[in-house]
C-alpha cells in the first residue's frame, strides 16, 4: 500500500465517504481496530496495487482500520 497525500481533506472525505453525512475533520471517533481516539482530519489515504483507495486510521499501517471501523464517541454505551 502506498500513502497518497490529500491537500483538501474535507473535499476528499465528502466525495469518498461510504455513508451519509460525512464527518467534519475536527470530529473525534474511536477506531475499533487499534482502540485509539482519533481526529477525523488526521486520516490517511492508502492505495493498493489495484489502484483502490482506502480512507484509513491515522495510525496506519500499524492499524488496519478504515472508516467502517470508526465509531462516534457519543454513541458509546
Amino acid at each position: 500500500m502506498t500513502e497518497i497525500r490529500i491537500t483538501d481533506k474535507q473535499n476528499y472525505l465528502n466525495k469518498n465517504y461510504l455513508f451519509a453525512d460525512p464527518p467534519k475533520l475536527t470530529d473525534l471517533k474511536e477506531c475499533i481496530h487499534c482502540g485509539n481516539i482519533i481526529t477525523v482530519g488526521d486520516y490517511k489515504v492508502l492505495k493498493d496495487d489495484t489502484g483502490e483507495e482506502y480512507i484509513c486510521c491515522p495510525h496506519a499501517p500499524d492499524c488496519d482500520g478504515t472508516i467502517i471501523d470508526w465509531f462516534d464517541l457519543k454513541n458509546k454505551p
